[in-house]
């Protein structure tokens, strides 16, 4: 198994792309942190799930806009389980508004979420694979980041900086043993998509080259590989993972 003994932490790890990725991660041998903001009962849920897996796994809360936070609640994952090892930044939200609706303070918070957040618990994190001399993370950016998406201002800027901050990092934690890579997602059929209109979900998928609207499970085999060996010549890249709906305008 890729990940056997290795302690995994994954925010946003309650639904969606990161509870697939804590489950596909826990299948191969990992322990795993499952990050939640609000929801405990499912981010206990899928913790149960990973003890059915035979893996030992804890949920862990914080706001990870909150720099305090996200250290106490790093510090909580290294007692109980040890030293992160495996870091998948995936927790954010999307926070669709128009140009014209588009306010200081929406902008703040999305941007707080979605990339001063993935800095934070990067971060924390960062010391003990220094000191490990062992690291792989996975920072989850977007389409959005690469093409201009309607309503997306301060996502898309966010996300691309979540490339930005990959790309950056790359050469420092090199020489540490530590790679860092990110995936930008197309349209993915998580509860997300709950919140846009039925036309909206039909366009996305009619619009993908493939024809359908990519699964969580996909994405966290994108995310596995990157973590894993596999990859072990790969640092700073992106790997882009959208049904080919990239190359819409």
């Amino acid at each position: 198994m890729r990940f056997q003994g290795r302690v995994a932490l994954v925010t946003g790890g309650s639904r969606g792309i990161g509870k697939a990725t804590a489950l596909k991660l826990a299948g191969e041998g990992a322990t795993v942190a499952v990050h939640y903001s609000r929801a405990i009962d499912k981010a206990e849920a899928v913790c149960e799930q990973i003890r059915g897996l035979g893996q030992e796994a804890i949920p862990v809360q914080a706001d990870i806009a909150d720099r305090d936070a996200v250290n106490r609640m790093v510090a909580t994952v290294t007692e109980e389980l040890g030293v992160i090892e495996l870091l998948v930044n995936n927790a954010g939200d999307v926070g669709d508004m128009t140009f014209e609706e588009l306010t200081p303070e929406h902008w703040d918070r999305i941007v707080a979420i979605n990339l001063t957040g993935p800095f934070n618990v990067l971060w924390a994190v960062k010391p003990g694979m220094i000191e490990r001399q062992f690291g792989r993370v996975v920072n989850v950016s977007s389409i959005a980041a690469l093409a201009v998406r309607p309503n997306q201002l301060p996502y898309a800027a966010a996300k691309a900086g979540v490339i930005s901050l990959t790309k950056s990092c790359c050469g420092p934690l090199a020489p540490h043993n530590i790679r860092i890579n990110s995936v930008a997602p197309g349209a993915i059929a998580t509860d997300m998509l709950g919140e846009v209109s039925t036309e909206m979900v039909e366009q996305l998928r009619s619009t993908t080259p493939l024809g359908r609207l990519g699964e969580p499970e996909e994405m966290a085999g994108v995310i596995a590989f990157l973590l894993s060996e596999e990859s072990s010549y790969m640092t700073g890249s992106t790997v882009i993972a959208s049904g080919g709906r990239i190359l819409i305008p």
